[in-house]
């Protein structure tokens, strides 16, 4: 397993800055979602999973997983019978995901706008013989 480097030293752009390794548990679809719907209010499992749409059970248990170990996330487990896991930001969760929400809400209200320029695009590359764009 290779060993994470424990400064800040460098920037995002250098191969073995840490900061990498957080964005690919933060930067990913999956993370935004748990982190905005997390930023709303602490939610169980179950409430997770209905809230981001389409979800797997198991990509939310390692998300979950990821976000906890980085700090992002605190876990905390009810003695019941079942027990009852509430996750919630961590105040750390709070400062990195406030400015995320803001992009999503603002991607959000813009979708309008990027839909239009997609349509426009792909008629002026049908028009001139471009093959369409597809989206991952």
């Amino acid at each position: 397993m290779k060993e994470s480097p424990t400064t800040t030293d460098g920037t995002v752009f250098d191969s073995d800055c840490p900061v990498r390794d957080i964005l690919s548990h933060i930067a990913t679809r999956w993370g935004l979602l748990i982190l905005a719907a997390l930023g709303e209010r602490p939610l169980r499992f179950f409430e997770l999973a209905n809230r981001v749409g389409g979800i797997s059970d198991k990509m939310l248990a390692q998300t979950l997983r990821l976000l906890t170990r980085d700090g992002l996330i605190s876990r905390t487990v009810e003695p019941t019978n079942p027990p009852r896991v509430t996750y919630a930001l961590t105040e750390l969760g709070q400062d990195i995901s406030a400015p995320m929400r803001r992009l999503m809400e603002r991607i959000q209200a813009r979708t309008p706008d990027v839909l239009a320029a997609q349509q426009a695009h792909d008629a002026t590359a049908e028009s001139s013989g471009v093959p369409r764009s597809r989206t991952p």
